[in-house]
């Protein structure tokens, strides 16, 4: 059952979010009114049927947005924008992503404090130097440092980042209550998540690090095994607040690996570092092996990183490209074959979730075993 205070909380949070969750407004869309006096041929023309275009839908659901585009009712987009936080030369500016009206071609300027900017590619620029750049350039808009402010916003990535680590910490403070209340046998998802923990430990932990030295690293073993996972979980849902393609985000996964880097680095003793310094072979050797040691040490976070977005990122365009096949063939006789290959793909997906979160924290593991092993000198 489901008590007052839960239900006062959820009332009060969605009354919080209302002023985010709304549609564009026609009214604030920037269209000359001299358009009203084009020739009849030329509206006929811009009216046409939109070419569908698989590899947009893909790109835009497999990337990073200001804010969750949710549905279309009656011709506008119903969307929950999200704030813009960006460091300008004027210092810093908060205002939220509806000021866009969803444009994301860099066509509708967007004033604020006395600075144009404007949108191409979820990429905010100075309207002026955006004019300057060439296309290749607005391409690559996030290394155009001198074209666009510093862009802080909370973006659907950001949003999934802080709602799971929510509710990662919600899971385990009421696991934790419950191991306070029961000192017997854990019960309901105490007893749920207690043979996951328990599995981290002795399947992941102490065979890769050894029982002198695993319990330092369990925290942050657990803490990226169940984060991992619960961002994987997160991005199969299709609709909002969920949606989003956190693992599936490069700049994501370089983080969780330079994360495990820098922990291996550090815990490193004095043979691992012996082994790379000073490795096993004839001296002559050394301005060969050093290097290779060395490089060794930067692919292991490098194929961390490459696994986790891969495998992610794929999956997302497996299950868009089928679903992309009903709408390239223009026929509802394909629907049924595309949803049963969907269905099979996001089966397969659940299970890939919870593999690429054991993978990572298996290599995590193993990687700092290697850091921290102890070897026997005769």
């Amino acid at each position: 059952m489901i008590s007052n205070k839960p239900l006062q909380f959820l009332l009060v949070a969605f009354m919080a979010c209302v002023p985010y969750l709304g549609n564009a407004n026609p009214l604030k869309d920037s269209v000359s009114v001299a358009n009203t006096a084009e020739p009849a041929h030329h509206l006929e023309a811009t009216h046409q049927k939109k070419e569908f275009n698989a590899t947009d839908l893909i790109n835009s659901h497999i990337g990073d947005s200001h804010e969750f585009h949710i549905a279309d009712w009656d011709g506008h987009p119903i969307s929950f924008y999200l704030p813009v936080i960006l460091w300008t030369n004027n210092g810093l500016e908060v205002f939220s992503s509806e000021a866009f009206h969803h444009d994301n071609s860099g066509e509708h300027v967007v004033e604020v404090n006395g600075q144009k900017l404007v949108r191409f590619n979820e990429v905010i620029f100075y309207a002026d130097q955006y004019e300057a750049l060439s296309t290749e350039d607005r391409q690559n808009g996030a290394f155009a440092f001198d074209a666009r402010p510093l862009d802080f916003s909370i973006t659907k990535n950001v949003f999934s980042m802080f709602m799971s680590a929510i509710v990662l910490f919600l899971l385990f403070l009421a696991v934790a209550r419950s191991y306070k209340k029961n000192s017997l046998a854990p019960k309901g998802l105490a007893g749920f998540l207690e043979p996951l923990v328990t599995f981290v430990r002795d399947e992941i932990a102490i065979p890769n690090i050894g029982t002198k030295h695993y319990a330092k690293y369990m925290p942050y073993l657990l803490t990226i095994f169940f984060f991992i996972w619960i961002n994987n979980l997160i991005g199969l849902i299709p609709f909002f607040p969920f949606s989003s393609n956190l693992t599936g985000n490069i700049y994501f996964t370089f983080v969780l690996a330079f994360i495990t880097f820098i922990v291996t680095t550090l815990s490193g003793n004095k043979d691992y570092w012996s082994h790379i310094l000073t490795p096993p072979v004839p001296k002559a050797l050394y301005p060969i092996m050093i290097p290779v040691e060395i490089i060794g040490m930067l692919t292991k976070p490098f194929a961390l990183m490459i696994r986790l977005f891969a495998n992610i990122t794929a999956g997302h365009i497996i299950i868009l490209s089928l679903v992309s096949l009903i709408f390239i063939f223009e026929t509802a006789w394909v629907s049924p074959i595309s949803g049963a290959f969907v269905l099979f793909m996001s089966v397969l997906e659940m299970l890939v979730a919870a593999l690429q979160a054991y993978v990572f924290t298996l290599l995590s593991a193993l990687f700092i075993g290697q850091a921290v092993a102890e070897h026997d000198h005769h």
